[in-house]
């Protein structure tokens, strides 16, 4: 199917890119919440485009592609070494800034995340097959020196980095019927964690929120090495620097058991809000700040597959989410791109 080069939709620039697009521009939370795993809404015919609010798997013509690396490239010029320096100085500034401004009033609750990553719905066990060939936990000796941690009793735990606001842990902690549950959840800026705890359903029976770094691959975490069973990265790690992002891959697989797994989604090449970047905002390829100081990378699956196997991780799935979305009010198409990974540490004996 050919289709046109992508129209962008405009926006403020302060918005224009946040990760509040994972649920997309378009699309509410009932929505994603009843919408069945993506892939089964397909555009066959251009002129029924705005009969709905998205279409699934949209396939990018030849043309359409060049026509967004030409934007990218028109738009590549990275900034002075001093101002990116500025930007990496100023971050944590920067997301509290985001926080003390929006509070919890920007991100929609991703129930979608059930339906993509059933490893987060209720009563989740490992399949069978997949712990025959894994090393025994008790096996795996623990970094960690304290026999008591938040969470020390569960028999299943998450951890979300990048948590923000709540709005995966919140539903997360609603859905899941668990009682050896336990779900971990941090955030670079304080601002978001106190928000988290102030929210009347943070429980600390349950739920552990902290401030944390991911970016310094030095900063301990309050649990142990080998003691995690999933580790959430929602439109998180394109907010890191791209040269640490290797280290801070590395320092999460160590605290996932044998078995446990890594589900990250997150922007994807030449997705609308990158394609909507003016010249001044490039920091180095592929990698922007926006208009409130916040920054962002735009992957391809083999550049998550390449930071995942190298700290040790094996592919369950690593695919893109092409997805077409439409304001039908303005008569507008807006594409966006999202790579979604699930990759799984396994330990076998040498």
């Amino acid at each position: 199917m050919s289709m046109a080069a992508p129209a962008v939709a405009a926006g403020p620039s302060s918005a224009e890119n946040m990760p509040a697009t994972a649920n997309g521009p378009t699309e509410n939370s009932a929505e994603a919440q009843k919408r069945p795993q993506f892939g089964t809404r397909f555009l066959t015919d251009p002129r029924q485009v705005f009969q709905h609010n998205a279409w699934d798997n949209v396939e990018w013509s030849a043309e359409q592609e060049q026509a967004a690396q030409k934007k990218v490239q028109e738009n590549s010029q990275p900034l002075p070494a001093e101002k990116q320096e500025e930007f990496d100085n100023r971050a944590n500034k920067y997301w509290n800034d985001f926080y003390t401004i929006h509070e919890n009033g920007f991100f929609k609750d991703r129930h979608w995340l059930f339906t993509e990553f059933p490893e987060l719905a209720p009563q989740q066990k490992p399949p069978q097959d997949a712990e025959a060939n894994l090393l025994n936990v008790e096996d795996v000796p623990s970094t960690h020196n304290d026999t008591e941690f938040p969470g020390a009793s569960a028999s299943y735990r998450i951890l979300e980095v990048g948590c923000g606001v709540g709005n995966t842990v919140f539903p997360i902690l609603k859905t899941n019927n668990d009682p050896g549950l336990f779900v971990y959840c941090c955030d670079f800026s304080s601002t978001a964690v106190d928000l988290v705890k102030s929210n009347p359903e943070y429980d600390p029976s349950c739920c552990h929120a902290f401030v944390h770094d991911m970016s310094d691959a030095s900063a301990e975490y309050p649990i142990p090495d080998h003691s995690l069973d999933v580790i959430v990265l929602i439109f998180v790690l394109s907010a890191l620097h791209p040269q640490k992002m290797q280290n801070s891959i590395n320092r999460l697989a160590r605290l996932l058991k044998p078995g446990g797994v890594l589900l990250l989604r997150d922007y994807g090449r030449y997705d609308m809000a990158q394609l909507r970047f003016k010249k001044g905002r490039c920091l180095s390829e592929n990698f922007y700040v926006r208009g409130d100081g916040t920054r962002v990378y735009f992957f391809t699956q083999d550049e998550l597959h390449d930071l995942f196997s190298s700290a040790g991780l094996e592919k369950v799935q690593n695919l893109v989410d092409r997805r077409l979305q439409v304001n039908r009010g303005k008569q507008l198409t807006m594409y966006r791109v999202w790579v979604q990974c699930k990759y799984r540490k396994v330990l076998v004996p040498p």
